[in-house]
C-alpha cells in the first residue's frame, strides 16, 4: 500500500525558515548599522600582508603588532621555517586520513612526546584543532551522570564540551576557590565524577588560576582537574612550561593539561596531557581525534621545533615576562583601567562601553598600532575592552608610545563622551524594522 500523503492529505506548505531571523544576525546587524551610523570600519577581519608577529603590514603600512600570539618570535624564526620546509618535503601539506587509519606520521609521536616531556607526565596527545580539544576531550569523558564545575570565565569550547556530553554544569565566580569548595560540599557524592575546568592564564582578563589552592581541594575532594593552557605555556614560569612550573606544583597532580599550539608553538591544533590512561582512551575513542584528519605534519614539525626554541633559549620566556610587566606598569601609570592582569602575555584595557572599544582601535590603527577589541556579546556590555598580546620580541620603545597613544586616544574619547549613549538608538531601530 502506498502511504505517500496524496495532494488532498499533503501539509499546507510552510515557509522555510530565514537565516536572517536569527537573533544572532539581528544582534551582529545591528553592531554593523551603529558603526555605519558613526562611520566607524569594521576592526574585525583587517587584511594581514605579511606573517604575524610584533610588527605587521596592513593595507600598505608597518604597523605595531598587538594582536598575535605569537609570544615568544617562533613564527618568523629560521629554524622553525627549515624544520616545516623539511617536513613538507617529506611528508606533503597533509596528513591525508585519520591517523588511526593511514594518517600517523613520525612527527605527531614527537611532538605528543614532546609535550609529555615539557608537562613531566606520561603522555600526550596531539587534534587538528584547539576549539575541537576541548569539545571532543570533555564529550568523550563526561556524561549526564557526571558533573562539571568551571570557572565563570572559562572558555566557550569548555562550555560547547560540557554542553556536548550532557553532564551537569555550575559555575564558581571567577578564581574564587572558596566559593569552589562551597560548591564542592553541595555536589560531592551525588554524582558519578566531577570534573573542575580552570584556565591557567585567563585569556580574556590576563590573571592566573591559583593552581596550589585547586590541587588541594583536589585532594580533599577527589575530583578531576582540568587546567587550560593556551596561554601560559612557553608564558608562566622559568622555563615556560606553564602553570605548574611558574607554582612549583607537582603536574602529576592535575588530571588533564589542555593546551592549543597556535601560541607559543606557533603552529595550529590542541592537546592534551597526562596519564598514559588518558592518552588511550582519548585515542581509542575520542571522535575528534579517531573520525578528524590528523593535523598535517608540517604543522606538527613546527611545533616541535618551536618547542626545542623555548628550551634552547629561556632569555625569550625571560624578556616576554619584562615586557608584559612593563607594559601593566606603564599601563597602571597612564591610568588605564588594566583590570585583572598579572602582566604576563594578556593585558586587557577596560574601556566599557562596546561602540568606544571599537573606536579606539581604529584611531590606535591610524596612529599605527594594531590592537582588537572584545565586545558584547564575547563580554557583558559594560565590559568592552583592548586585548593586547604582549611577545618577547616587541621592543620597550613600542611599549611605550602604545600605553602613551592609547592613554591619549581614549582620554579624548571620553572627554567627547563618545559611546552607544551618544548615537541615536532609536534610528538604528528603524533601520532594523527594514532587515
Amino acid at each position: 500500500m502506498d502511504a505517500r500523503p496524496t495532494a488532498a492529505t499533503a501539509p499546507a506548505e510552510r515557509p522555510v525558515p530565514r537565516f536572517e531571523d536569527l537573533p544572532e544576525y539581528r544582534q551582529i546587524r545591528m553592531q554593523e548599522l551603529a558603526g555605519e551610523l558613526t562611520q566607524i570600519g569594521n576592526p574585525f577581519y583587517r587584511m594581514h600582508d605579511v606573517g604575524a608577529g610584533a610588527q605587521t603590514e596592513i593595507d600598505g603600512r608597518r604597523v605595531a603588532n598587538f594582536a598575535s600570539y605569537d609570544y615568544l618570535g617562533a613564527n618568523q624564526h629560521p629554524a622553525v621555517h627549515a624544520r616545516v620546509r623539511e617536513a613538507i618535503d617529506r611528508y606533503g601539506i597533509s596528513a591525508s586520513a585519520s591517523r588511526l587509519v593511514a594518517g600517523e606520521r613520525p612527527a605527531h609521536r614527537e611532538l605528543e612526546e614532546s609535550l609529555a616531556a615539557c608537562y613531566g607526565v606520561e603522555a600526550a596527545v596531539v587534534f587538528v584543532s584547539g576549539y575541537l580539544t576541548n569539545v571532543t576531550v570533555l564529550g568523550t569523558l563526561l556524561g549526564p551522570e557526571d558533573l562539571v564545575i568551571h570557572d565563570e570565565f572559562i572558555h566557550n569550547s569548555a562550555l560547547a564540551g560540557i554542553k556536548l556530553s550532557g553532564a551537569a554544569r555550575r559555575f564558581f565566580r571567577h578564581n574564587d576557590t572558596a566559593h569552589l569548595e562551597e560548591l564542592l560540599v553541595d555536589f560531592t557524592g551525588k554524582f558519578r565524577r566531577i570534573l573542575v575546568v580552570v584556565e591557567g592564564i585567563y585569556s580574556m582578563d590576563g590573571d592566573v588560576a591559583d593552581l596550589p589552592r585547586l590541587v588541594d581541594l583536589r585532594a580533599r575532594y577527589g575530583f578531576w582537574l582540568m587546567v587550560d593552557e593556551a596561554h601560559a605555556l612557553g608564558v608562566l614560569g622559568a622555563g615556560g612550561h606553564g602553570t605548574h612550573e611558574h607554582f612549583g606544583v607537582d603536574p602529576t597532580k592535575v588530571d588533564i593539561w589542555m593546551g592549543t599550539l597556535s601560541k607559543t608553538t606557533s603552529s595550529c591544533g590542541g592537546y592534551v596531557a597526562g596519564s598514559a590512561a588518558l592518552a588511550t582512551v582519548l585515542k581509542g575513542s575520542a571522535g575528534g581525534f579517531i573520525y578528524s584528519v590528523g593535523l598535517p605534519p608540517a604543522l606538527a614539525a613546527g611545533a616541535v621545533a618551536s618547542l626545542e626554541l623555548l628550551a634552547a633559549e629561556p632569555d625569550r620566556v625571560a624578556r616576554l615576562r619584562r615586557n608584559g610587566h612593563l607594559f601593566l606598569d606603564l599601563a597602571r601609570e597612564a591610568g588605564l583601567d588594566t583590570g585583572l592582569s598579572e602582566g604576563h602575555s594578556v593585558v586587557p584595557v577596560l574601556v566599557g562601553d562596546s561602540l568606544r572599544a571599537v573606536r579606539l582601535s581604529n584611531d590606535l590603527l591610524a596612529a599605527g598600532i594594531n590592537v582588537l577589541p572584545i565586545i558584547h556579546p564575547a563580554v557583558p556590555e559594560g565590559q568592552a575592552r583592548l586585548r593586547f598580546f604582549i611577545t618577547s620580541e616587541h621592543t620597550q620603545e613600542q611599549i611605550r608610545e602604545t600605553v602613551e597613544k592609547t592613554a591619549e586616544l581614549l582620554g579624548a574619547l571620553v572627554r567627547d563622551n563618545f559611546g552607544l549613549n551618544s548615537i541615536d538608538r532609536s534610528q538604528i531601530a528603524r533601520l532594523m524594522t527594514g532587515l
